[in-house]
């Protein structure tokens, strides 16, 4: 209309019921309120609003931009949650986002539609015939899965809580020593330990958790192990923004459709039996007779692998078949063997004969006070403790494997199991 015949601006106002200053102030700022909304993206907005947080803004939009280059389906309650997490992320923690506001955030890069029952088809035709078809070509030591969980931190330590990622196999013969991801960059505790011979691994991740570079990191090192030991291994893992796709020489890596109804095998029980071994093992740490206060980061990863440890294999392979990540022909759950125990009296027998004994029954009573006083007392509990932490802290420094400490642990249960009486 502005560039039609030429029209007052009083008529104009009577046209669309404004005032005349009005209409003076579109035509002196046509170009700027043009160009604003050629960039909006959405030629329906008839009203010009700023967000309150352009930030937020921007890097949920390029989460969104990411997500459709991945195929990842996204929908208003993954946009809430993702948008939770951003804002965490940027400081800027505050109340629930409306749909209203996702929608507005949201409008020039229009949403799929959920497809809902469209996917269904396909879905169930994954689950009955691709998945069984990827199944046969291995077997269950070699069918692997993947996933995440969060830990929660005890007070003194770096950030609130840590995200693991944990990957076993189907036949439960394997666990993947377990990576942890924390707030702290450098954790003062983690200084002077020979990080590459311990049971566990520990990387600063983003205040979301893991990253796409964290997640690529581990599954070079994934395939670096396997590669070592001469396997070629299926790994199954959730479609997910912080799972890349990577072409690697050893893994195979198949991403479980979102629609499938698949729960992956951590989600059936691994993940929570594992943190139910974690949080046992906290509430023993008993700081009157460790002479210690709470434990630092360094104890809560010990803690941790000794957890992940705990997890038998029959309750994975229990958990890979309730996921249906076991062909129907899969090995029955792995016998657990019997954990190595205080040594009994037949176990300290030489050969098969018991141990020598003195057998002058009179040699005690001819021992002298003198004697009698060089024997060493039995050591209080707290100094036991402080044996085990000097032993711990000398194999985090000068451990050449990390099955070192599988030894240690099962010492360490030991103790406990004599303190507990």
């Amino acid at each position: 209309m502005l560039e039609g015949p030429k029209v007052s601006q009083s008529e104009l106002a009577k046209r669309f019921g404004v005032s005349q200053p009005q209409i003076c102030r579109i035509i002196k700022n046509k170009e700027r309120i043009l160009s604003e909304w050629q960039r909006s993206g959405d030629p329906e907005r008839k009203r010009k609003r700023e967000g309150k947080d352009a930030a937020l803004e921007a890097a949920l939009l390029r989460w969104v931009e990411g997500a459709h280059g991945t195929e990842l389906p996204v929908g208003r309650p993954l946009l809430q949650l993702r948008t939770k997490h951003l804002a965490g992320a940027l400081g800027r923690p505050g109340p629930e986002p409306s749909s209203g506001w996702l929608a507005r955030v949201t409008a020039f890069k229009k949403l799929p539609a959920e497809k809902g029952d469209v996917e269904q088809p396909l879905a169930e035709h994954w689950a009955g015939a691709v998945l069984p078809a990827l199944l046969c070509s291995y077997v269950p030591s070699e069918i692997f899965s993947c996933g995440e969980t969060v830990v929660p931190l005890p007070a003194g330590c770096p950030g609130e809580q840590l995200t693991l990622l944990l990957c076993a196999n189907a036949s439960g013969s394997e666990k993947v020593p377990l990576r942890a991801l924390g707030e702290s960059p450098r954790p003062r505790c983690l200084r002077g330990v020979n990080l590459e011979q311990m049971p566990w691994s520990y990387r600063a991740g983003s205040p979301g958790g893991l990253t796409a570079t964290l997640f690529a990191e581990w599954l070079r090192d994934f395939n670096e192990g396997m590669r070592r030991q001469g396997k070629s291994v299926l790994l199954l893992l959730a479609k997910h923004e912080a799972h890349p796709y990577l072409q690697l020489s050893n893994v195979r890596m198949v991403f479980v459709p979102p629609a499938a109804g698949l729960a992956q095998p951590l989600d059936h029980g691994i993940a929570g039996d594992l943190k139910g071994h974690y949080r046992r093992r906290l509430l023993r740490w008993l700081p009157a007779e460790r002479g210690a206060g709470q434990p630092t980061l360094l104890d809560v990863l010990h803690m941790l692998a000794q957890a992940w440890g705990d997890v038998s294999p029959g309750l994975i392979v229990s958990c890979f078949r309730a996921a249906g990540f076991i062909p129907d022909d899969g090995a029955k759950g792995t016998s657990l063997s019997p954990g190595h125990g205080l040594l009994g009296r037949e176990q300290l027998e030489r050969g098969g004969e018991p141990a020598e004994v003195d057998g002058d029954e009179g040699m005690a009573e001819e021992e002298d006070a003198a004697e009698l006083a060089a024997v060493p007392p039995c050591p209080s509990e707290r100094e036991v403790w402080r044996s085990l932490a000097t032993l711990r802290r000398y194999l985090e420094c000068q451990a050449t494997s990390p099955d070192l400490f599988q030894a240690f642990y099962e010492l360490e249960d030991a103790v406990h199991m004599v303190s507990a009486g």
